[in-house]
């Protein structure tokens, strides 16, 4: 068994409660690929025990502080505490999807699970996830309570190549499944598992698309649009709330078509219009041509997947929020998001500011949401807290 001695800055840093451990904080020792070693201070004193990593700047991930080590009880702790929580939301009716592990939020580094009715979607991240995968997948299957057609390891994500890890899309429980359908909260929608973004859907967004519906409740004949709009459920939910017209803007060809599908099967094709272009070149068309909506929704892929990329996206986020203001009525609602952790709120909030002076309209923040309660936030892992959705008045 391998292990790992700090050095003073890495010890301060992991007193501070950060459960990473750099590279360069590291004083001696190394493990296997992904195997869980015990960590100690510059004065060889038990600190706890991390899964290590012989590639990527995050050395150790750390699971526990107890010099205790962890085995199997301790595990299935950590699996039931992540279900318990859901359980108590309500999250987990058979019909419906939530995120079942948030990865280093709740104690399991790398690994997140995503549940689409009886289908579960998996993705690892790390050296320690992929080798805890299939022992973490049965605790979950034994834990859930509910029944499993099928499980898809899609660890496909960009950040495995941190890591020296291969993409890997893989059906490890029955048969494969092309898609899935989603009934939540009056709402119908199809997933791919396999071809769609992430594990095949954006659950983070869950409460927002309702939040933002509900404000079209009070509009009558509201007309929206929804921006890089993907399988179009910001969109498709204003329409259910009763929006006039919703214009959907999305640049993938088959994202436009799963939009047209999710339409048809909520029964509103009638008020949804789907335009296959570059949301941010449609959006400066139409504001040129004077279009206005009573709410616009602009939630477009991370612009800064890194600190370099920052200030690059800083001018996008800019121009972007600032053509969506344009063709907002007076009084009307913008929902802007940001899924960049390294856009930090605060930088965020600098970058609409900027937006509502440039376009010489008053804008008010009413509400700056993250991600839904299935995507926990660890207080002492900022990096968990990456979602930002800010509600706008437009006057």
């Amino acid at each position: 068994m391998g292990s790992i001695s700090l050095k003073g800055k890495g010890r301060r840093w992991l007193l501070g409660g950060h459960p990473w451990i750099y590279a360069d904080d590291i004083a001696a020792g190394t493990g296997e690929p992904g195997e869980l070693i015990p960590v100690f201070d510059p004065n060889e004193n038990p600190m706890g025990w991390g899964l290590f990593s012989t590639h990527s700047k995050i050395s150790i991930r750390m699971v526990t502080r107890s010099a205790k080590q962890p085995a199997r009880e301790f595990w299935m702790q950590r699996v039931e505490r992540a279900l318990s929580s859901r359980r108590r939301r309500g999250e987990l009716d058979p019909a419906g999807a939530c995120r079942l592990i948030h990865g280093d939020a709740e104690g399991l580094p790398g690994l997140v699970v995503d549940r689409y009715a009886d289908v579960l979607v998996l993705q690892s991240g790390c050296q320690g996830s992929d080798r805890m995968r299939d022992f973490l997948l049965e605790l979950i299957l034994e834990a859930l309570e509910i029944p499993v057609r099928a499980v898809l390891d899609r660890s496909d994500s960009s950040v495995r190549r941190l890591e020296a890890l291969e993409p890997r899309t893989e059906w490890l429980r029955g048969e494969p499944q092309q898609e899935v359908i989603v009934r939540e909260a009056g709402l119908e929608y199809v997933v791919s598992p396999e071809q769609g973004h992430k594990t095949g859907h954006y659950l983070d967004q869950r409460i927002n698309r309702q939040r933002a519906a509900d404000w079209v409740r009070g509009v009558k004949g509201a007309r929206v649009l929804d921006a890089f709009a993907y399988d179009g459920l910001f969109g498709i939910r204003a329409a259910l709330a009763g929006a006039e017209h919703v214009l959907c803007i999305e640049k993938s060809a088959t994202a436009c078509e799963r939009i047209a599908r999710n339409a048809e099967r909520n029964g509103v094709s009638d008020k949804v219009e789907v335009v296959r272009a570059d949301a941010m070149t449609e959006l400066r068309r139409r504001s040129k041509a004077e279009e206005r909506f009573h709410q616009v929704i602009v939630d477009p892929p991370a612009f800064a997947r890194n600190r370099r990329e920052v200030d690059g996206a800083a001018r996008g986020y800019c121009e972007l929020n600032l053509r969506a203001m344009h063709l907002l009525e007076p009084g009307g609602q913008l929902v802007s998001a940001s899924c960049s952790y390294n856009i930090r709120t605060e930088r965020f909030r600098e970058f609409l500011s900027q937006a509502a002076f440039d376009s010489g309209r008053d804008v008010y923040l009413e509400d700056m949401a993250g991600a839904a309660l299935d995507h926990p936030v660890l207080l002492t892992l900022p990096e968990s807290g990456y979602l930002k959705c800010a509600f706008l008045r437009v006057e």
